[in-house]
């Protein structure tokens, strides 16, 4: 049996949570589905199949330490600190580069730090699966997840034909990937029970995602072979920094897997969620009957299908006769947005960043 390495993709900034997601603060180091940070949370979960000296994190530079602390026994080298944030495709590449210099022959499970998923036990059996599937052959798979709604958020897999049963669990070839569709076309994937939320996670061998980037992404797998030589020696820093500032900002989706021809899904029925931005905690958080989630001290009156969380210590939040609000308090800021708005607040937080006074508050 090939080893079998956690890859978590754990960069990004999480700027549709602010002001609560922060940059000193960002969201993988919050505790929003639990008591947990995120990325503890991430990593704690496949730890029954996974021990901790085969996790690794690729992160920013700048998150490297917070890293160190947030996950115990972490070998720090397993820490890919990223100069600058290019995407899905440069951090896997990079991870898998890595793990190469490692054991060639091993399988990874990517994983995003910021989501959802319970019972953990049924990700670990789909997982189980498909380690199998990816060290029998040269094999790119997805987890699908069965949609429970409508949804606009996500992009979508549709299924075709049955390609084996392993362990009990089905294996999917893929027909296509689809875009974030709209409401009429997500209510169509919803009844047609074709379509699968894509849910962000891959497993598959080294050797067959470095063949992919090599086939489809060459121009990134020139990058990553210069970057192979360089591993570990005292020239790796400098050659980082210069290869990302040159290569290409392109997710794995798009670079690799909307093209390759031998990808396979499994069709996943767990409680999964894309943790993307505040309208997330609506369906995970307990709602009043008014379809209210309040968090912290809060007081809400003829109000409706409205999210308040109030992070700080002191004071109070009240709302009075509102509806399809986000209302968020935290160290010295008050953010009031539309639900409608939710996607937009990393404009916002791109916005504040050009005025100087503001930038504290980022």
């Amino acid at each position: 049996m090939s080893n079998i390495y956690a890859v978590v993709l754990a960069g990004g900034r999480g700027e549709r949570f602010w002001p609560l997601s922060r940059s000193n603060n960002p969201k993988q180091f919050l505790q929003l589905t639990s008591e947990k940070s995120m990325i503890k949370e991430t990593v704690d979960r496949i730890m029954p199949m996974i021990p901790i000296s085969n996790v690794v994190v690729v992160t920013s530079e700048d998150m490297k330490e917070r890293m160190l602390s947030q996950i115990p026994g972490i070998l720090p080298e397993n820490i890919l600190a990223e100069p600058k944030g290019k995407n899905t495709c440069m951090a896997v590449g990079y991870a898998a580069a890595y793990i190469h210099g490692i054991d060639p022959n091993a399988v990874m499970i990517v994983l995003s730090c910021d989501h959802l998923i319970r019972p953990a036990e049924k990700l670990l059996q789909v997982f189980k699966a498909a380690v199998k599937v990816a060290a029998s052959g040269d094999y790119l798979i997805t987890i699908g997840i069965v949609p429970s709604r409508a949804e606009t958020g996500f992009g979508y897999i549709q299924v075709a034909e049955l390609f084996n049963t392993v362990e009990g669990v089905d294996v999917y070839r893929v027909k296509t990937f689809k875009e974030k569709p709209s409401r009429i076309v997500a209510q169509e994937y919803y009844y047609d029970r074709q379509h699968l939320w894509n849910s962000g996670m891959f497993i598959w061998s080294v050797k067959s995602i470095l063949k992919a980037l090599g086939t489809y992404a060459p121009g990134i797998n020139e990058y990553l072979k210069s970057l192979r030589k360089y591993l570990g020696t005292s020239k790796e820093e400098e050659h980082k920094r210069e290869i990302y500032e040159n290569v290409e900002n392109i997710s794995v989706d798009c670079a690799i897997l909307e093209r390759a021809d031998n990808v396979l899904t499994i069709k996943s029925d767990f409680i999964w969620d894309d943790v993307g931005s505040w309208l997330a905690l609506e369906r995970f958080m307990e709602r009043d009957r008014h379809n209210n989630v309040a968090v912290g001290k809060t007081h809400l009156e003829d109000s409706f299908e409205t999210t308040v969380v109030n992070d700080d210590n002191d004071g109070i939040i009240t709302t009075f006769g509102v509806s399809d609000l986000i209302i968020v308090k935290t160290n010295g800021i008050v953010m009031v947005a539309h639900k409608t708005r939710a996607s937009d607040i990393k404009e916002l937080v791109s916005r504040l960043s050009e005025i100087q006074e503001f930038r504290e508050y980022l």
